[in-house]
């Protein structure tokens, strides 16, 4: 195992750090402090080429002015508030409506723009660690997050996320990675095949803001319980949700969630033969296939980034729990830490 660091930039007069974890079989992964970002990932193929399996940027100009969420780590709460607020003991909380100006998405944007501090804490984990001042993007509390990268010689990217407030407040964070299996420059995850272990999915309005809680796969495009290709519903558009989400963009309720560490979802690139197994402790995970790219924001090594180029599996509590906080947890007492663990696991 072997860790290096090196400058990747300057934003704003501040410096910014790249860091890159290898393993014994030669797997990597690079981030960067900018957004704490999983900015590379190299897995080898069943030809036994490392190939980079994440779209997004390869430069410091990309991640800030064309990011798209590409790799980061969203918070203070992930995904969607509706309409940019939420009460906690009946004191209402406003927030930055950055999404159409009148949703809160993915926390407004403070934690996936900022300059994380990134360490080297072992030979194969970096910690990244972030103060959010109270009222930034209108979130209680002034909160101490950190997320740690690691890198197991079992193939297995492990992430850690770790927050306390000092006031009680939401949180929800995650990693924002949007993966192609055969390679970030191999074309759309169409015929990737996905598994996703959830009886039920949350279904949203035209404005992907929840309408429920949850409803049964059975005999929607929704039912991933067996392994199935990406692309065979995803232009199902007689079914609403489809037509709601532009395809895939909701969130599956994880089958018997009890906080332990659990697989949520299995993939595999129909050309590369990698195999990614998602594990996580969270009740959640956000299925959304690129049905927003269109081509216009440029990625790594200058080629557009087009529709369904990529996918995400982004673990999460629920969108707009603060709002409907009887769903799941979601809001933390003063010094109550918040902690959740997501493992990535490649395979052949």
């Amino acid at each position: 195992m072997a860790v290096s660091k090196s400058l990747y930039g300057e934003l704003n007069g501040v410096k910014v750090n790249s860091f890159t974890i290898t393993n014994k079989n030669g797997m990597k992964a690079e981030i960067i402090e900018k957004g704490a970002t999983l900015e590379k990932l190299f897995v080898k193929d069943k030809n036994g080429s490392l190939i980079d399996i994440l779209s997004g940027h390869d430069t410091l100009e990309g991640h800030v002015e064309r990011s798209d969420y590409q790799g980061v780590v969203v918070g203070q709460y992930a995904n969607r508030i509706k309409g940019g607020k939420f009460s906690i003991d009946g004191v209402e909380y406003n927030l930055t409506k950055n999404d159409n100006g009148i949703t809160c998405l993915h926390g407004g944007g403070e934690y996936s723009s900022a300059v994380w501090s990134g360490k080297e804490v072992s030979d194969k984990a970096i910690t990244f660690t972030l103060f959010s001042k109270d009222g930034n993007d209108g979130f209680p509390g002034n909160v101490n997050a950190s997320v740690t990268y690691e890198l197991t010689d079992n193939d297995e990217l492990i992430l850690t996320y770790n927050a306390v407030s000092d006031k009680k407040t939401v949180i929800n964070l995650t990693n924002h990675a949007y993966f192609n299996l055969n390679g970030f420059d191999s074309g759309d995850i169409l015929n990737h095949e996905l598994e996703i272990k959830a009886d039920y999915f949350t279904p949203i309005d035209e404005t992907s803001i929840p309408v429920a809680m949850s409803q049964d796969v059975t005999n929607t495009p929704f039912d991933f319980r067996k392994s199935k290709t990406i692309g065979r519903d995803i232009n199902d558009t007689s079914c609403v949700q489809i037509k709601n989400g532009n395809g895939y963009d909701h969130n599956f309720i994880i089958n018997d969630f009890d906080g332990t560490l659990k697989t949520c979802a299995i993939a595999k690139g129909d050309k590369s033969g990698i195999t990614m197994e998602v594990k996580t402790t969270l009740p959640g995970v956000q299925f959304y296939t690129g049905n927003f790219l269109d081509g216009t924001i440029i990625g790594k090594a200058e080629k557009p980034l087009t529709k369904r180029c990529s996918f995400c599996l982004e673990t999460q509590v629920f969108p707009d729990s603060p709002n409907h906080q009887d769903w799941c947890k979601c809001v933390y007492d003063a010094n109550e830490e918040y902690s959740s663990t997501t493992v990535f696991k490649f395979s052949l």
